[in-house]
């Protein structure tokens, strides 16, 4: 099959970025006979030395990774370029990584959207808080999902929450996961994670617990900080320290920096103990992730919920709402609270600190449980799901 294929979200650095280059790069390394067909707005060489690949570049006013944010939106040309570029291309199936970046093909031409999650739809205001930019948001997803011949999804509670909230019968859903980046390995260098530590300005030796992620509302990360000053105000957690790790300008996307930011320096409990500490790199993540105590997931919904499976490969346990996927991503790798509750934030982390052997299990399972999911897998499902339209 000639596959063709969205990669213009490929330069996103949030979790759907990531997804869209793990996927196709191990995609592309499948044993199959197909040739993809790459769509881009910016030059992109990574995949380009490949013999089954094809990259077409499109020209564009701005690339959508700029564009096709929460306060900003493309132009009509640079989609209808999209468009005319698909429409140029001797194509069997139109494959779309995130329903983020989607555009319209031509009538007739085979399609599969991803939609990761149905946050947006469940939770509309602490993605959109204007009405003008839930509007457009609603109206691309109607679009894309009318125009589509499948949907894919990371997860079955993501499937359940499209159903739930999206109306899509569960019939057009197909399921594939995802799963840690490769490097991701537990680290026990100790020069190694020291150095992460001063990049990240946390303190040298405290125990710590990490949040890794956007400082979207959605992430509940006040509810996080109330848990934790609760934690501390119990006297039970010792030299406990948080640090969120994550950009500070949302890339784009509501961010709840300048609230959390606030909280943290007026409260003298938080202050000192909680450390913002930007974006940091994957070498540095997996040498923060080695050494904390544990990673903390305390969303509403998760789609899929990847910086949980990344620390989870590198040994982490994780302090997990039990609302959307994390449940079903996490299993016995997890403690899990109720995220409106700060109370039960709050004994999820005693007990994190206080029972050393229920850390040192759930350290094992977490890396039992983070080698069920590898990019070659997801491929190979997305790929069957694929090949399946195309007979269908």
């Amino acid at each position: 099959m000639n596959i063709g294929i969205d990669a213009t979200c490929w330069w996103n650095n949030r979790g759907f970025g990531r997804f869209t280059r793990e996927l196709l790069g191990a995609l592309f390394q499948l044993e199959a006979e197909h040739h993809y067909y790459l769509f881009v707005d910016q030059p992109l060489t990574a995949p380009a030395a490949l013999n089954n690949v094809s990259v077409v570049d499109v020209e564009s006013s701005r690339p959508t990774t700029e564009a096709a944010v929460a306060d900003s939106r493309r132009s009509l040309i640079d989609i209808y370029n999209l468009y005319r570029a698909v429409a140029a291309t001797d194509l069997d199936i139109m494959f779309f990584p995130a329903v983020y970046s989607w555009y319209p093909v031509p009538r007739g031409l085979l399609s599969m959207v991803t939609v990761h999650d149905a946050i947006a739809e469940h939770y509309p205001k602490l993605i959109f808080p204007k009405w003008k930019n839930r509007l457009f948001w609603a109206l691309k997803v109607k679009l894309a999902l009318w125009g589509s011949s499948r949907i894919l999804t990371v997860s079955q509670a993501a499937k359940k929450e499209i159903v739930e909230y999206m109306g899509v019968p569960a019939d057009r859903i197909d399921v594939a996961g995802a799963a840690p980046t490769p490097r991701f390995r537990q680290t026990r260098d100790r020069d190694r994670i020291r150095a992460a530590r001063r990049r990240a300005s946390l303190p040298a030796d405290a125990p710590v617990i990490v949040y890794v992620g956007g400082l979207a509302p959605h992430k509940n990360l006040h509810g996080l900080l109330d848990g934790f000053e609760k934690a501390i105000e119990s006297g039970r957690i010792g030299s406990l320290h948080l640090a969120l790790i994550g950009d500070f300008k949302g890339g784009g996307f509501l961010s709840n920096y300048d609230s959390l930011s606030d909280k943290v320096m007026s409260n003298p409990t938080l202050r000192g103990r909680v450390h913002f500490s930007g974006y940091v790199s994957d070498e540095d993540l997996i040498a923060l992730y080695s050494d904390a105590l544990a990673a903390a997931m305390p969303s509403f919904s998760e789609g899929f919920g990847l910086p949980a499976v990344e620390a989870m490969a590198c040994s982490a346990p994780v302090l997990a709402s039990n609302r959307g996927s994390l449940p079903e991503v996490v299993g016995d790798a997890g403690i899990y609270f109720d995220p409106f509750d700060t109370a039960a934030i709050c004994a999820a982390i005693v007990d994190l600190v206080e029972d050393s052997a229920l850390r040192a299990r759930l350290s094992l399972n977490a890396l039992a449980k983070s080698q069920q999911y590898t990019w070659e897998r997801a491929a190979r499902q997305t790929l069957t799901h694929l090949e399946n339209l195309r007979r269908s």
